[in-house]
Parts: structure tokens; C-alpha cells; sequence
């Protein structure tokens, strides 16, 4: 089965051929730095992860971009054209530092993050405020074919000319009156249309006092503030789109994000983008569905969309501080479609971690353990009715069929079952074992053994304990194992020796 992938653009699952033979340009919405993302961001992140990982699975090479966003991000960006104040800048006139300094600050923190949660580094990072010549370069060839004009206030795309404004979210200039609730289209004097879009804001009127500042059109950074119609910033839709030509060309394979990008985000950046060079700018898009929040104290039924407006969100900290890895975090996540909307509540995180668990257990037993063998005489694997390839083929249709992964760990957990149902192995079936062990961590990046830090005290009663059975004297063998889980580690005996955990491993 060949991989398909449900493309936004055309509402429909669609066989997955990239533009370049083996090789995937793939680009990736990352964060607005004005604080630590939630953990209802990290949904979209980690299903760009998962997707990467198996384009790589099967054999493709991927240059993966995810930009960083530390300017032109405005606060009411669920307007067609943003509105309102600069995240990063709000973010610093409340702190009482340079805005700068709050963007590196939480970009630091976002990658801690994305360390934790084994987030594959991509390719390019590129930082907006590093990108704001490509971005000037892109605006002024819209101007130069008629596609944005020079208004007082600012540089705008004309959404009239381009026919194609509306076919990612529906959102077509005949019924932007008809939009859902929070999506609004205002109507300045300076737009030619409501739905215009600014690509460029000039430092006037109410962004006279905006910090971070650029000529127009030479991109050098402009200190101070106040009225400076030759100084401005740029608007949020234009960064990605000079970002991705930039590391990735005119014409890329995939674009993902979360769902609320959709309208306006992405819609703009498909008409600015294919205006500018002529050409289809995404052949696949993807989107994540939102995190819906449970009640975190009561686990009632009541749900609700994680955001910041909502004052509802949780980090990453506040996970581990409950005393869960990121990893579970990163379970739950992928262990649901990402075409559908995840609720995350407590219980669900505890049942997460629990199922992960459960396969680490497995994938490490499968790396220590020396299975036997079957004699020559018998059975080969590859003459056996099932067996490992069963399920190897089983997880691999899964994957590919739109990235299935409520399916493909199910089949997970009947190779675990099979495989510890098996007396004898032969050499084929453990190394086919083994293969898939390798292909299961490559793809959820959350199956592979973790480093614990145990303390000195633990490690003594463990090193006694080893003396004590290596002498025969078990009784204080298992007086010792007891006072290491009063303790909350357990001490288990493999073939090769000791191995020594947190009891909360093997609940």
C-alpha cells in the first residue's frame, strides 16, 4: 500500500508523490515566541514530527522547515487582515524588557521543549527578524505585478487578484460576509477590499510606538519609536512564505499546522506566495486538529478548546511536575488521528502512560533477552502461517493509510502478544523482531529507554543485594530488594544482571 495523505486543499485522501523523485520538501508553522507554547501547540508540532519520521521510514529524504516567529505575530489574528498589538512587543511592555530579549528568551524554552518531547531538529530554523529582506523582496514583487498596493498605513494584497483567494478553507470572497463566529473582516479606509491583507505595516498611527522596526524598502533594523512612514514591520501571513522560498523554493511537497491556521494563515500565504511566483505553492497541506480540554481537577465530561483566551492551557512543566514524562505526553498525542480533535484530561494522560510503558517494557525485554532458537530441522519463519511479518505489514498499511495511528499501536500490542506467546524463535524471526522494534521507535519516538537518575543510596542497596545473591545468602537478597521499593525503586534480575527503576516504570 502506498502512502496517502488527506489533503486539506482538495477535502480528500490523495496518493503521496512528491515533486522530486525520493526526496520531500516539507515546511512546518512553528511558534510565536511570547511565552512558553502550551501543550495544545505541541499537538501540531508532533504530528509534523510523526510525519517527517515516516516520509523517512520509507525511504524518502526530507528537508524539513520550521520557522520561528518573533515579530509581525498581532494579537487579533483571527481577523482576516491582524489587528491589535504585537505579541512579542505586548509580551515585553508587560515584563519591561526588549522585546528581542522575551523572543530569545521563550524560543530557548520552546526547544527545551522540543527536546523533551524527542522532536526530530529540522533542517532549517530561520528566525522572522532574520528573514526581513527576503520578506521585503517578496512584497515588492507583489507590487511590481499588481497584486499589492502602497496605502498609508501600510503595504496590502489585493485579494481581488487573485481568483483562487478561498480554495484551502472555503472561504471565498463571495461569502467572507458569512464567515463562522471569530473569524472577522474588517474594512479600513485605506483597503481597497475588507479581506485585503496587510503585507507590510508602516510605523504610523496606532503602530507608531511598534520597537521592532525596519526600513523600507532597505530591511535595515530601526531603533526608536513614533511616527516613521519609511520604518515598519511585517505582517504575520508573508513571513512563512518568504521563509519557505527561501530554505525550500517556490514549489513545496507538504505544509502542516494546526487547524486554526487554516483561515487566515494559510489561505494568505497561498495567494501571496502563488501571485508572486506563478506557480501551485503546496501540492499537500495537513492540519491538526484542536486539544480539547477535560476538567483537570474532576475529569468530568465538560470540554473546551485549549487557548490562552481561555486561560485553561498547561506547559510542559506542568506535566512533568505531576510527575509524567514528556513522552507520555507525546504518546497521547500521536496515539489519536490527527484528524480528530484530542481531549486531554489527567485520566487519559494516566492511561497514556501506562500503554507506553507497557511497549518500553517490551522493546527493552527484546533488546536484553536471548530468546531460543529453533533447530534447523523445523519451520523457518518465512515458511510459517503469520508470524512478525503479519504485523510488520499490518502497522505499515496502517501508517500509510493517512498516518493511522490509533490502528497501527493496536497492532503494536498484538505483536507484543504474539511475539511473547512464542517458545522458540529462529534467527530470522528475532532479527525481524528486532527490525521492527527499530521501525516502531523510529516512527512515535517515544518507545526507547530512558535515563533515570538514581540515587547513590539506591545504587549501594543494589550493589549489596548482587553481593548477597551472588553468595547464596537470598534471604538478605530479598530483604534488601524491599528496601529498595520502600524507597520507590524496584530491582529486577535479568540474564546479564541487575537493572534497578522507579516502581511508577512498572505500573
Amino acid at each position: 500500500m502506498l502512502l496517502k495523505l488527506f489533503n486539506t486543499l482538495t477535502k480528500k485522501k490523495e496518493e503521496f508523490v512528491p515533486m522530486e523523485e525520493g526526496k520531500v520538501k516539507f515546511y512546518t508553522c512553528g511558534p510565536t515566541v511570547y511565552g512558553r507554547p502550551h501543550i495544545g501547540n505541541y499537538a501540531s508540532f508532533l504530528m509534523a514530527d510523526l510525519l517527517r519520521r515516516w516520509l523517512e521510514v520509507i525511504g524518502l529524504k526530507v528537508t524539513h522547515v520550521k520557522n520561528i516567529t518573533d515579530v509581525g505575530h498581532l494579537t487579533a489574528d483571527q481577523n482576516a487582515d491582524a489587528g491589535g498589538e504585537d505579541k512579542v512587543e505586548k509580551k515585553a511592555r508587560e515584563e519591561k524588557v526588549d522585546p528581542l530579549e522575551i523572543a530569545k528568551r521563550y524560543a530557548e524554552e520552546y526547544l527545551e521543549d522540543e527536546k523533551a518531547l524527542n522532536m526530530l531538529e529540522p533542517d532549517h530554523r530561520p528566525l522572522a527578524t532574520e528573514t526581513i529582506s527576503e520578506m521585503i523582496s517578496l512584497i515588492q514583487k507583489l507590487v511590481e505585478k499588481g497584486h499589492a498596493y502602497d496605502a498609508e498605513d501600510g503595504i496590502y494584497f489585493s485579494v481581488e487578484s487573485f481568483p483562487g483567494y478561498g480554495k484551502l478553507s472555503g472561504n471565498t470572497l463571495a461569502n467572507l460576509g458569512k464567515l463562522e463566529t471569530g473569524v472577522r473582516v474588517e474594512m479600513k479606509e485605506s483597503k481597497k477590499h475588507p479581506a485585503d491583507f496587510a503585507l507590510w505595516k508602516k510605523c504610523v498611527g496606532e503602530n507608531s510606538d511598534h520597537v521592532l522596526r525596519w526600513s523600507f524598502p532597505g530591511g535595515e533594523r530601526v531603533s526608536g519609536v513614533g511616527e516613521d512612514a519609511s520604518a515598519g514591520f511585517p505582517g504575520w501571513h508573508v513571513e512563512c512564505s518568504a521563509m519557505s522560498t527561501k530554505f525550500l523554493g517556490e514549489e513545496i511537497d507538504i505544509h502542516t499546522g494546526g487547524e486554526d491556521n487554516i483561515f487566515p494563515h494559510h489561505e494568505c500565504e497561498i495567494a501571496q506566495s502563488e501571485c508572486a511566483s506563478g506557480k501551485p505553492f503546496v501540492r499537500y497541506w495537513l492540519h491538526k486538529r484542536r486539544v480539547n480540554f477535560g476538567d483537570p481537577s474532576t475529569n468530568s465530561g465538560r470540554v473546551e478548546k485549549m487557548s490562552k483566551s481561555l486561560g485553561n492551557v498547561l506547559s510542559l512543566p506542568d506535566i512533568i511536575e505531576r510527575g509524567f514524562s514528556a513522552l507520555d505526553l507525546r504518546y497521547l498525542f500521536l496515539s489519536s488521528h490527527y484528524r480528530s480533535h484530542t481531549q486531554f484530561t489527567w485520566k487519559g494522560l494516566e492511561d497514556a502512560r501506562k500503554a507506553r510503558l507497557k511497549v518500553v517494557e517490551w522493546v527493552e525485554d527484546i533488546a536484553v533477552e536471548t530468546p531460543k532458537r529453533a533447530s534447523p530441522s523445523e519451520e523457518s519463519a518465512s515458511e510459517k502461517v503469520g508470524g512478525i511479518k503479519e504485523y510488520v505489514q499490518r502497522f505499515v498499511n496502517a501508517m500509510n493509510d493517512d498516518l493511522n495511528t490509533p490502528e497501527a499501536l493496536s497492532i503494536v500490542f498484538d505483536a507484543m502478544a504474539w511475539s511473547r506467546n512464542q517458545s522458540e524463535l529462529s534467527d530470522e524471526e528475532s532479527a525481524e523482531i528486532s527490525e521492527f522494534v527499530s521501525m516502531l521507535e523510529n516512527t512515535f519516538g517515544c518507545f526507547g529507554s530512558e535515563s533515570f537518575d538514581i540515587p547513590d543510596e539506591i545504587v549501594k542497596i543494589a550493589e549489596e543485594r548482587e553481593k548477597a545473591r551472588r553468595a547464596g545468602d537470598y534471604q538478605k537478597s530479598d530483604k534488601l530488594r524491599d528496601e529498595a521499593k520502600s524507597k520507590g525503586f524496584i530491582i529486577e534480575d535479568l540474564p546479564d544482571g541487575q537493572k534497578v527503576l522507579p516502581i511508577e516504570r512498572r505500573k
